[in-house]
C-alpha cells in the first residue's frame, strides 16, 4: 500500500473557517441548556469544553479510581479543575450575558480547542491544548485585542469537587535572575484515601521578567483559590499570555504533589512556543496514519472526528486502556469493557499498533486479578471481569447481571492479544507477554465448558453480546469466541515451537454453534426471533471472521438485520454496514454507515452519543465501530496470520478514492 503524508492547510482565524475544511469541527447554535462539550485529550488528561466563556466542563485524569458515588464500585475520579479562568474587563466579570460573537471550534489537526468572543469591542480568544508530548500537562493561551482603552484582571483558578478531602491549597514564587514562576498548587486525598491527587499551574508571560505583570494569590475557601494579575491596554493593542498546569496522582507516581509542581515548572520554562511546537510534532506523527476520502468532504470530516477522538483517548506505553466514553467524562464510571477489544482496538491495531499495545498491556498487567476471579467462580485459568478499573477485579455494580455472566470478555482479550502478534510479528512479545495470557484464557475455557458428549461441550448460563438475552445457553458469539480463543493459544504454541495442550483444540472442536432448521445461526438455545439490542450472530462474520462463507453470512444478515433495535448502540449498525460493504452492497453499506452515527450526534458539535438522544458522549466505542467499516468494509483490509492484507475496496459510488495510510503498512 502506498503511504503518503496528507498535508492540510490550517486555518489561523476562527472567522476564516471554510465548510470544506475537514479538520475543523465548529459549534452550531450554542445553547447552554443543550450543550455537549468537545474534548481535547492526550491519553492521560481529558479537558471537556464548556458553554461558558473561559471555563471547562470537566477534567478527567486517566487511571485514577476510587470507591465513591454510583454503584458501590470503583469510579474514575473527578479530580481538581485547574483550567477555569475568570476575566474582568473594566470592572465587569465576563460571562455569557455581556459578550457577543461567541464562537467555538475544534482543530483536529493539532488538537486545539478555540473559543472567541467580543466584549464591548474587545476580542478575546482562548486556545486549549492537552499537550501530547507531556502527558500530565495542559496549555491555555489567551489573546486580548483591545477595541478601546481597557484595564483587565485575569484569575487562574483551581477548584476542587466536594468529594475530595483534606484539600491543601498552596502558592509559591520561584525567582531566578531571568524568570519568575508563580506556582499555584492544590493537593488532596481521594474519597477513601486510596490516592493522593495533585495539580499545579503557573502563568507564562512572553515579556522580559522585569516587564511581567505582578502575580498575587487569593485563597477564598478550601475548595477554590486562584492567582491573578492586572494589565492595561490601549485601543488597538494586543496581549497574549498563557497558563500551564499539570495534574497527577499516586496511580502514576509516588509523590504527586512534588511531581505536579516539577512538571509545571518544566513546562513554564519550556515556554509557549516550544510547547506548541513539540505538541504539534506529536500530532503530526499520529496523523501519519490517516484515512483519506476523495469526493465526500462531509464523510472525511466525520472519519477524522472518529480518529481524532480515538487517538486522543489513549497513548502508547501508558498501560491504560479505554472506557466507552474515553476521557470525555465520567460515563460508565470510566470502566473498561469489551468495547475496548472488539470495537476500539482493531482500528488502532491497524493504524498505530504501538498504541494498541497499551490496551493489551492493561489486561496482561492484571492477570492475577483475573485468576482470582476464575477461582472464585469455580474455574481455572483467568476470568477477566466484565467491568475493569484500577486493579483488574470485577467492578460491575451488583444489580447488573453482566458482571457474573458475560464471560465472552475472556475470549475477547485472547483474540485481541493474538491479533497483536498477527500484525506485529513480535515473537519476543509473544513469548514473554502474549503467550502466558493466551494460556490462562484457554485454561479458563477448558474448565468453563460442560462436557456433555461429542459436539456438546456446552457453555451454559451466560450473557452474550446481545445483553437483552440473559442467562442463556450456547450463545453464538460466546461459543464462537471461545473456540477462537482456544485456537489462538494453540497457534501461539506452534509459533513458539512449544507443544500445545491437546485439550485446547479438542474442546474447541466440540463447542456447538446452534442453527435454525433453515441454516440461520441461532443466537442462543432459546432465541425465538425477538428484537435484539446489538450485534451478536453477525459478529461471527465480522470482526471474528469465524464465518467466511458468503451464503452463511448473507443468510444471517438477512435474518438479524431487521431485528436490531432502532435505538440500539451505534456499533451494532457499524457491523451491518461492514458486512454489506464486504458483500458488494456498497450503497446500502454507506446508508447504514451514516445511520450508525449521524442520528446520534448531539449539539453543538455533533459529538457522538451511544444512542439516539444519548446524553453521555463521546461514545468512542461507536467511533471504533465506524472506523472498522472504513478499514474492513469499504477499505477491504483484513488481519490474518500473514499480517494485514488487502482484499479489494468496496466504495460508495460518489467516493472517488479511499486511501488508508500508516507507516507500518508500507513495509
Amino acid at each position: 500500500m502506498r503511504i503518503a503524508l496528507l498535508m492540510a492547510m490550517l486555518i489561523s482565524s476562527l472567522y476564516s473557517i471554510a465548510q470544506e475544511d475537514t479538520w475543523i469541527i465548529e459549534a452550531k447554535d450554542i445553547n447552554p441548556a443543550r450543550y455537549f462539550g468537545e474534548t481535547v485529550a492526550n491519553g492521560m488528561i481529558g479537558i471537556v469544553s464548556s458553554p461558558e466563556p473561559m471555563k471547562t466542563s470537566a477534567v478527567v485524569l486517566n487511571g485514577v479510581y476510587d470507591k465513591y458515588g454510583r454503584g458501590r464500585v470503583e469510579n474514575i475520579l473527578q479530580s481538581f479543575n485547574p483550567m477555569d479562568l475568570d476575566l474582568i474587563i473594566n470592572g465587569q466579570m465576563i460571562n455569557r450575558d455581556n459578550i457577543t460573537d461567541f464562537r467555538q471550534y475544534l482543530d483536529m489537526r493539532h488538537a486545539v480547542f478555540v473559543t472567541s468572543f467580543v466584549h464591548e469591542g474587545t476580542t478575546v480568544t482562548t486556545k486549549v491544548r492537552a499537550l501530547r508530548h507531556l502527558p500530565h500537562t495542559a496549555l491555555t493561551e489567551v489573546t486580548i485585542e483591545a477595541g478601546s482603552d481597557i484595564d483587565f484582571i485575569c484569575h487562574s483558578v483551581i477548584s476542587a469537587p466536594d468529594h475530595l478531602r483534606e484539600v491543601d491549597n498552596l502558592f509559591a514564587q520561584i525567582n531566578r535572575p531571568h524568570v519568575n514562576i508563580p506556582l499555584l498548587s492544590s493537593v488532596a486525598q481521594s474519597p477513601t484515601g486510596r490516592h493522593t491527587v495533585a495539580t499545579s499551574s503557573s502563568f507564562v508571560f512572553d515579556e522580559d521578567k522585569h516587564e511581567e505583570p505582578i502575580v498575587i494569590h487569593e485563597d477564598w475557601d478550601a475548595n477554590r483559590h486562584f492567582a491573578l494579575f492586572h494589565k492595561s491596554l490601549r485601543a488597538g493593542e494586543s496581549y497574549t499570555y498563557s497558563i500551564v498546569n499539570s495534574s497527577i496522582a499516586t496511580a502514576h507516581v509516588a509523590d504527586p504533589h512534588n511531581e505536579a509542581e516539577r512538571l509545571t515548572i518544566y513546562a513554564a520554562l519550556e515556554g509557549r512556543e516550544r510547547l506548541i511546537q513539540y505538541h504539534d510534532k506529536e500530532w503530526d506523527k499520529l496523523w501519519s496514519s490517516d484515512i483519506v476520502i476523495e469526493g465526500d468532504p462531509e464523510s472525511q470530516r466525520d472519519v477524522r472526528n472518529f480518529m481524532y477522538h480515538l487517538y486522543s483517548f489513549v497513548r502508547a506505553g501508558s498501560g491504560f486502556s479505554l472506557s466507552p466514553m474515553g476521557l470525555s467524562g465520567l460515563g460508565y464510571n470510566g470502566h473498561v469493557f469489551w468495547d475496548t477489544e472488539l470495537w476500539m482496538y482493531p482500528p488502532l491495531l491497524m493504524l498505530h499498533p504501538e498504541i494498541a499495545r497499551s490496551l493489551i498491556d492493561y489486561r496482561i498487567d492484571r492477570i492475577a486479578a483475573a485468576q482470582q476471579n476464575a477461582k472464585s467462580h469455580g474455574f481455572e485459568g483467568a476470568m477477566f471481569p466484565w467491568e475493569s478499573a484500577e486493579d483488574g477485579s470485577e467492578q460491575t455494580p451488583v444489580w447488573a447481571l453482566t458482571g457474573p455472566f458475560q464471560h465472552h470478555i475472556t475470549a475477547d482479550v485472547a483474540w485481541a492479544a493474538w491479533s497483536y502478534y498477527q500484525v506485529t510479528k513480535d515473537q519476543r512479545w509473544l513469548e514473554e507477554r502474549g503467550y502466558p495470557l493466551l494460556v490462562e484464557c484457554a485454561t479458563f475455557w477448558t474448565s468453563r465448558v460442560e462436557r456433555n458428549g461429542p459436539g456438546q461441550y456446552d457453555i451454559k448460563n451466560v450473557i452474550g453480546a446481545n445483553e437483552w438475552e440473559e442467562n442463556i445457553d450456547n450463545n453464538a458469539f460466546t461459543n464462537a469466541m471461545a473456540k477462537i480463543a482456544l485456537k489462538c493459544a494453540h497457534d501461539a504454541a506452534i509459533t513458539l515451537g512449544k507443544t500445545p495442550d491437546p485439550d485446547w483444540m479438542h474442546v474447541a472442536d466440540n463447542i456447538p454453534i446452534l442453527k435454525f432448521e433453515d441454516g440461520v445461526t441461532r443466537e442462543n438455545a432459546t432465541y425465538n426471533g425477538v428484537t435484539i439490542k446489538q450485534a451478536d450472530v453477525n459478529l461471527l462474520a465480522h470482526p471474528l471472521y469465524f464465518y467466511t462463507d458468503r451464503e452463511q453470512i448473507q443468510k444471517d444478515l438477512d435474518y438479524y438485520a431487521p431485528r436490531y433495535d432502532a435505538h440500539g448502540p451505534a456499533m451494532g449498525f457499524c457491523t451491518l454496514a461492514t458486512l454489506y460493504a464486504q458483500l458488494g452492497e456498497e450503497e446500502k453499506a454507506f446508508d447504514m454507515f451514516q445511520h450508525s452515527y449521524r442520528p446520534n450526534g448531539v449539539p453543538p458539535f455533533g459529538v457522538l452519543g451511544e444512542t439516539r438522544n444519548g446524553n453521555s458522549p463521546y461514545f468512542i466505542t461507536g467511533a471504533g465501530g465506524a472506523l472498522q467499516t472504513l478499514l474492513y468494509g469499504f477499505g477491504g483490509l483484513r488481519i490474518t496470520d500473514e499480517g494485514i492484507i488487502e482484499t479489494g475496496q468496496n466504495l460508495p459510488k460518489h467516493w472517488k478514492s479511499l486511501k488508508i495510510k500508516a507507516d507500518h503498512l508500507a513495509k
